[in-house]
């Protein structure tokens, strides 16, 4: 079971070190017999989530005409043979979410048409609004998408960029940033330059990534691309200081002049406490099936409004406005930003309106700071212990503030791939490889695990063999 929140994390050992979906608690007991919501989680949810809330949700809400509540059982529906420090590369619906994907889909299987045309509109809009609220932005300016890399391509497929300007981007970035930018250089010659933040990720620090981002700035760049948590290493960038120094880039510039601070930030949303519309940040896109626990196959791209002027939409968009706009011949002047850029068609949309429940159970986790304390609280005894481990060289900085929930390492003499093989057949320890030229074996404890699966996974890796 989960540890009350002021206890993680701790160096004793488990009788039972399995994770919380092994003991088949109920979303109900798991948050309040589990320590959950305890006397401080409560209070820092306005004891609203504790009570009423949870009640109502146990007792189901008004569903669609024929679809029933799923019934009481685990959180996350997770093997309970295995220690699971991966749900970060593609989650593990947990209860509600799995309720309210399948309500809509008993929904739209009993009559697609009817549902769609009576709550599409309505659904679109709470989850945008549930992800404006989770970022403390408006729904306005959130675009919903399928994934993180429909949202970076749409934002790198159509920013405005004239002859001789220039994207500056990273060493560091993932596949899905620099498939995107490669694209794009080969469409209209918009340049492309990489620069290197940092030469070793265990020893990075934010005056050398600072310096680096400060160093590469041009009267010619246009856009920085970055990515807030690097999956490659687990290094979180320091974006408020990175924001600070584009903005005295910017200084003297006009506006078309200025350079945009675009993110990556699939491995920050859902586990860090900071939002990207408060450091700075002029773009973000991210998916949310990862560290928020969301439905897969979900995503979103924010912008300030300024970002948003010099964005255009590449998919056109089944927003209303521009549909009726469509059919009288017009230009839909009245659609804000956000909607114009939500790629239309049709989606997995039982999967989408589910958002609001995976915002709502973080809410009822503590919200964004409860849940990036534990995750770093777990991540930190995790760093803490293969610091402490023979033949092991942790990868990611110790420092919390240039690390998140990622954690990356390798063994001496063994290679990552053969090490995760070893702790999932022998160890029944799910772990991975860093999907990089420079591999790593990696792990990320998340909200989904408990300090008894850190202290499993240690163990495991201590008996790995070279």
């Amino acid at each position: 079971m989960y540890d009350a929140v002021k206890d993680i994390p701790t160096s004793e050992p488990r009788p039972d070190r399995r994770c919380n979906h092994d003991m088949g608690l109920s979303r109900r007991q798991l948050l309040t017999r589990g320590g959950i919501v305890g006397a401080s989680t409560a209070a820092a949810a306005g004891g609203y989530l504790a009570g009423r809330q949870i009640a109502q949700d146990d007792a189901g809400a008004e569903q669609p005409d024929g679809a029933r509540p799923e019934p009481e059982g685990p959180l996350f529906a997770l093997d309970p043979d295995y220690v699971n420090l991966t749900t970060f590369v593609l989650a593990s619906h947990p209860r509600p979410v799995r309720a309210a994907i399948e309500r809509h889909r008993r929904a739209l299987d009993k009559d697609a048409a009817l549902y769609l045309r009576s709550s599409e509109v309505s659904l679109e809009a709470a989850s945008r609004r549930a992800v404006a609220g989770y970022l403390g932005t408006k729904p306005e300016l959130v675009a919903l998408t399928d994934s993180t890399t429909m949202g970076l391509a749409l934002v790198y497929a159509r920013l405005r960029l004239g002859p001789g300007e220039e994207v500056v981007t990273t060493e560091h970035d993932f596949f899905a940033t620099h498939e995107s930018l490669r694209l794009r250089e080969r469409l209209d010659g918009v340049a492309v330059r990489r620069i290197r933040l940092y030469d070793e990720p265990e020893s990075a620090s934010a005056d050398e990534i600072v310096a680096a981002v400060s160093r590469a700035l041009r009267p010619s760049t246009r856009c920085l691309a970055l990515t807030w948590v690097h999956s490659s290493s687990g290094v979180k960038l320091p974006l408020r200081e990175i924001a600070d120094a584009v903005a005295a880039a910017n200084r003297g510039r006009r506006e078309r002049e200025r350079i945009l601070l675009c993110v990556d930030g699939v491995h920050g949303f859902g586990v860090e406490d900071e939002s990207p519309v408060d450091v700075g940040v002029d773009v973000f896109a991210s998916g949310c099936h990862k560290w928020l626990f969301g439905p897969r196959g979900t995503g979103f791209i924010w912008a300030a409004p300024h970002a948003w002027a010099r964005l255009a939409p590449t998919i056109p968009s089944f927003d209303p406005r521009v549909y009726v706009a469509w059919v009288e011949r017009r230009q839909p002047a009245d659609a804000p930003p956000g909607a114009l850029m939500t790629p239309g068609g049709f989606h997995s949309f039982e999967h989408r309106w589910a958002l609001p429940e995976a915002i709502e159970l973080h809410t009822e986790l503590g919200g964004r700071a409860e849940v990036a304390r534990r995750t770093r609280a777990l991540a930190t005894a995790l760093k803490d212990g293969l610091t402490e481990t023979a033949a092991v060289r942790l990868k990611t900085p110790r420092d919390e503030s240039l690390s998140a929930g990622l954690v990356c390492c390798e063994i001496a003499g063994a290679d990552p791939g053969e090490v995760v093989d070893q702790l999932r057949k022998r160890h029944r320890v799910v772990a991975s490889v860093t999907p990089y030229r420079t591999r790593y074996v990696r792990l990320g404890p998340s909200v989904a695990n408990t300090a008894g699966d850190v202290d499993t996974a240690l163990e495991a890796i201590a008996r790995v063999r070279s």
